[in-house]
């Protein structure tokens, strides 16, 4: 395959950092020179700002190479004017835009991102990613690049056979049935991942996630908002959004007493369709700074 690049001019709406380090995705690497290097799809792809130039390159397998970057990191969703409306809100999201204004909500493979977040329950975002690598290993497709060997995310049909044992040496632990019995829930239809993509209604769409083995309220939302389903007023709620949420708008001395319900209601009414987006703000301001 032949390598290509593509050119993103001065953004102030794209940071490596920023959209790699949010937790919305696993599969993408800081490298020695500060570039990140990750797999989507049969995409390989290598980003270094230069300047004040952002310079992706790699292969493409599939398709127009700047159509995938163009589509994979939602550039042509305005997040300029998405900020300057979020930030009007209040004092807190206008600081937590401003700690994370290069964060793009990546258009994540659907099916990939059901396997990785059911993976993240109750886990570390390194433990996390050695786990898809493995899977991706043993699984998907060798891709070679730059004399270095890459995976694919295997597909449904690729883990047809695959026992739970196999997926316990991986080292998923309690997650091991999860995996087998959703991949067989898809492979036989009882979920349609096309129908869950053309269907505009997000309460139904969660509503057929909740079905999946090893999928909760929270691994629901996270598919919604972080896969190309694209449901930007989703608001998943983890230990940390929970905690920014009491400490800003509710106030209850007791943390534990907050329930989903209450912070859902609080972010709809002040939030509305891009809660996702602000969630993912607050988020990372509250985590990293």
């Amino acid at each position: 395959m032949k390598e290509k690049q593509y050119i993103l001019k001065k953004s102030e709406t794209f940071n490596l950092k920023d959209i790699f380090e949010c937790g919305q995705c696993f599969r993408w690497n800081e490298e020695e020179n500060g570039s990140y290097t990750g797999i989507w799809k049969e995409n390989i792809v290598n980003i270094k700002k230069e300047g004040q130039d952002f310079v992706f390159t790699g292969i493409c397998k599939n398709g127009n190479f700047e159509e995938e970057i163009q589509k994979y990191f939602d550039l042509d969703r305005n997040y300029e004017q998405i900020k300057k409306e979020l930030a009007k809100k209040d004092k807190y999201m206008k600081t937590s835009i401003a700690y994370g204004k290069g964060i793009r909500i990546l258009n994540q493979d659907l099916w990939e991102t059901i396997i990785s977040f059911i993976i993240s329950a109750n886990n570390n975002i390194p433990r996390i990613k050695g786990i898809i690598e493995k899977l991706a290993k043993a699984y998907g497709n060798t891709i070679e690049w730059n004399g270095k060997k890459y995976y694919t995310f295997p597909t449904p049909r690729q883990l047809k056979d695959v026992t739970v044992e196999e997926y316990r040496k991986l080292g998923l632990g309690f997650r091991d049935i999860r995996l087998y019995e959703t991949t067989k829930m898809i492979l036989d239809g009882r979920v349609d991942l096309q129908e869950l993509k053309n269907n505009p209604n997000t309460t139904e769409v969660r509503e057929k996630l909740l079905t999946l083995s090893g999928v909760g309220p929270k691994v629901a939302d996270c598919i919604l908002l972080f896969s190309d389903l694209k449901r930007l007023e989703v608001f998943p709620i983890d230990v940390w959004v929970r905690r920014v949420m009491n400490d800003l708008y509710i106030k209850n001395e007791d943390e534990a007493k907050v329930s989903k319900k209450q912070i859902e209601k609080i972010a709809k009414n002040k939030f509305g369709n891009l809660a996702g987006l602000a969630q993912q703000y607050l988020f990372y301001w509250r985590r990293e700074a």
